[in-house]
C-alpha cells in the first residue's frame, strides 16, 4: 500500500531532554508508546523511567484519548532487570490521567526483533552449538505482523483501557524448540548441546561474538532467558475477543519473515535504530558489517582522504540515494 506522504509529519524529540518536548504537537488523539533503552547503557532502568515520566506529562497537555504501550511478558514473581525495567514504564504509564492499553509481547519474529535476530544468526552460522542450559526456558512467540494487528485495532477500544493483555500465538516453545525449528524451516541440519556450567556473563559473551548484538543488549537479554515468559490464558482470551485476531503459528512466522527477508522487503533493521542516528557522524564506530550469509562484490579503487572516504560511504541512502552506473 503506498502511503501519501503529505499525511505524514515527522517531529524529532528526545524524551530524555524535557526542553525538547515542546515541539509535541496537540492535536493528538492516539499515541503508542514504543521506546526502549537497554542496548544504550547499563542503566538504561532510569534512563526508561524517565523517559515515561517526560511522556506522560506532556501527552496530558494534548489532545489525546488513548496510549498503546508494548512491553514484555512479566507473570514471573521474579523477574530479570530488563523485564522488571519494562514493568516500572507500565506502572508509570498506568499513572497517567489518559487511559492507557498495555499489550505483553514475549519474543517476536520479524526482522526489527532483536531476539528473532539473534535466532537467525545463530541458525545460519553455527552447524552445531554448545549452548546454556537457559534454552530449555520455556516461552511464547509472536509473529511482527500480529503484533502490529493487535496495536492497530486495540487502540480506542474502550473496553481495553486501563488494563494490560499477554499477546502471543498458541505455541509454547523452548528456546531450543524455536533455534531447531528455525533450521528446519530453512533447511538446515543443526545439533545443539547445553552445558550447565556456562554462567550469564559467559552466555553474554557467547552471544556477542556469536551474533551481531551488542554486548549491553546480549547481557540484557540473557538475564529475560532465564525467566519464563508464557501468556495468561485468560489473557490471551480476552485480547482475542476485542480484536478478533488469531495469531498464526511460529512456523507460519518464520515463514512469512523469512519471504519478506529473502525478497530484500526489509527496509530496517532493530540494529541501525540509533536516536538521531541521522545526524549521529560517529555511527560508523558502532556498526558492524556483517561477515556471513551475504554475497559479496568486492572492488578497490585509490583515495587520498580516509576520513573523507569513510563518511562519504556512510552517507549513502535516505535522502542522499545510491550510487548508481
Amino acid at each position: 500500500m503506498d502511503i501519501d506522504d503529505k499525511r505524514i509529519e515527522v517531529i524529532e524529540v528526545d524524551f530524555l531532554k524535557s526542553e525538547t518536548l515542546k515541539n509535541i504537537p496537540k492535536d493528538i488523539t492516539g499515541a503508542y508508546y514504543l521506546m526502549h533503552s537497554m542496548s544504550t547503557a547499563e542503566d538504561y532502568e532510569d534512563s526508561e523511567k524517565k523517559c515515561a515520566r517526560n511522556f506522560s506529562e506532556y501527552i496530558e497537555k494534548t489532545q489525546c484519548k488513548h496510549i498503546v504501550y508494548l512491553s514484555g511478558l512479566v507473570n514471573e514473581k521474579q523477574l530479570s532487570k530488563h523485564l522488571s525495567s519494562r514493568y516500572q514504564v507500565e506502572k508509570i504509564l498506568m499513572e497517567c490521567k489518559i487511559p492507557v492499553t498495555v499489550l505483553r509481547a514475549g519474543i517476536i519474529i520479524g526482522s526489527g526483533s532483536a531476539s528473532f535476530e539473534i535466532i537467525r544468526d545463530l541458525v545460519e552460522k553455527l552447524p552445531v552449538m554448545i549452548t546454556p542450559k537457559w534454552l530449555y526456558t520455556k516461552c511464547q512467540p509472536i509473529g511482527i505482523a500480529n503484533v502490529l494487528d493487535f496495536l492497530i485495532f486495540v487502540l480506542f477500544k474502550e473496553q481495553a483501557y486501563r488494563k494490560d493483555f499477554d499477546i502471543g500465538c498458541d505455541d509454547v516453545l523452548t528456546y531450543k524448540d524455536m533455534l531447531l525449528k528455525f533450521a528446519e524451516v530453512r533447511g538446515l541440519k543443526r545439533t545443539i548441546f547445553t552445558l550447565p556450567v556456562m554462567t550469564p556473563k559467559l552466555s553474554s559473551y557467547w552471544l556477542y561474538f556469536i551474533t551481531s548484538t551488542s554486548y549491553n543488549l546480549a547481557k540484557a537479554l540473557v538475564g529475560s532467558m532465564k525467566v519464563e515468559v508464557v501468556c495468561r490464558p485468560e489473557d490471551l482470551l480476552q485480547i482475542k475477543s476485542i480484536t478478533k485476531i488469531q495469531p498464526f503459528s511460529y512456523e507460519t512466522a518464520l515463514q512469512r519473515t523469512l519471504v519478506k527477508i529473502q525478497s530484500n522487503e526489509i527496509i530496517s533493521s532493530w540494529k541501525d535504530s540509533f536516536i538521531s542516528s541521522r545526524n549521529d557522524s560517529t555511527l560508523k564506530e558502532y556498526q558492524d558489517v556483517p561477515k556471513f550469509g551475504c554475497f559479496t562484490d568486492l572492488r578497490s579503487e585509490e583515495y587520498d582522504n580516509r576520513e573523507a572516504c569513510v563518511n562519504r560511504i556512510f552517507q549513502l541512502g535516505g535522502k542522499n540515494g545510491w550510487y548508481g552506473q
